[in-house]
């Protein structure tokens, strides 16, 4: 499912997962073995389709997204992407479903997820085509693909493929969980030719091998050794901006009123990217970043 328009120049082109999240709000702890009151809505999202959404919302020009979804929730999807102003290429799975990701949300407004991938991450190589970058001046790509064997595969060819344009890559380490499973070293030699890390305090600790009391802008220095730009969001703490193996910049976060804590690091993703391609340089940026997600964690869901 493909919407086209004349490709302009400085497009930001987003390759990652569109899910179906269910979103519960449960202001009490949740009670073993019988019934917890909630409000639960059923919302688009994905890590990739709301940084592109965020990135559409904040003022980037032209946003494409590349994502494989079910076919029982294509069009649902495609409608809420281009409501959103993203140019949605959707490649419609017809084994599995569109991916699911039950969202339980405290009443700190932190969440924890249950994630079913479904057909998010069988997107592989034959998904690609070298004139998705045409008009492009910067990739990003939801480090949920590194986690399955033919995503990692189809974002390792369009990585290689964008450097070789000289077009600059983003990548957003997604889930500390996942990373842990597949290695650190193992992801940074995957994202081995990006130019811009946003990884939150915990993927930052985890990928620099620092222990958890160790100094977060130790890892964030020793990170941006690898990637030459590191962005490390803190949650209400702000951001922390690293750059060739020294701390450049802390931002502060945006005061805010939190619901919803889903989706906080991929509005500051999309507000951070478009922010970079209106020419911001990397603390402006940041902060644009911070000010998106307090926009998003003061409502339900991930998107705007």
């Amino acid at each position: 499912m493909t919407r086209t328009q004349p490709a302009g120049p400085g497009a930001l082109l987003v390759i990652g997962d569109v899910v179906t999240d269910v979103v519960a709000v449960h202001p009490q702890p949740l009670a073993p073995a019988t019934d917890t009151a909630a409000r639960i809505r059923t919302l688009p999202g994905g890590a990739g389709a709301n940084a592109a959404c965020w990135a559409a919302r904040t003022g980037a020009a032209e946003v494409r997204l590349l994502a494989r979804v079910g076919t029982e929730s294509a069009r649902w999807h495609e409608r809420a992407l281009l409501d959103a102003g993203v140019l949605p290429r959707l490649v419609v799975d017809r084994e599995e479903p569109t991916g699911t990701v039950v969202a339980l949300v405290g009443k700190d407004a932190e969440r924890t997820f249950l994630t079913d991938s479904g057909a998010a991450l069988r997107l592989c190589p034959a998904d690609w085509t070298p004139s998705l970058l045409d008009g492009v001046a910067h990739l990003h790509l939801s480090g949920y693909l590194f986690f399955a064997d033919s995503s990692r595969e189809l974002a390792l060819v369009a990585l290689r493929a964008a450097v070789a344009r000289g077009v600059p890559v983003s990548v957003d380490p997604a889930s500390a969980g996942f990373l842990a499973g597949l290695g650190p070293q193992r992801f940074l030699d995957a994202v081995a030719g990006a130019r811009v890390l946003l990884p939150n305090e915990d993927e930052a600790r985890l990928l620099a091998g620092l222990p958890e009391p160790a100094g977060l802008a130790g890892a964030a220095a020793r990170l941006s050794r690898h990637v030459p730009l590191v962005v490390v969001t803190r949650g209400a703490a702000g951001a922390l901006v690293a750059e060739r193996g020294r701390i450049t910049a802390e931002v502060t976060a945006e005061p805010a009123e939190a619901v919803d804590s889903t989706g906080a690091g991929d509005a500051f993703t999309g507000g951070f990217l478009a922010a970079r391609l209106a020419g911001a340089d990397p603390a402006e940026a940041a902060r644009a970043g911070c000010r998106t997600a307090a926009l998003a964690v003061a409502r339900l869901g991930g998107r705007p």
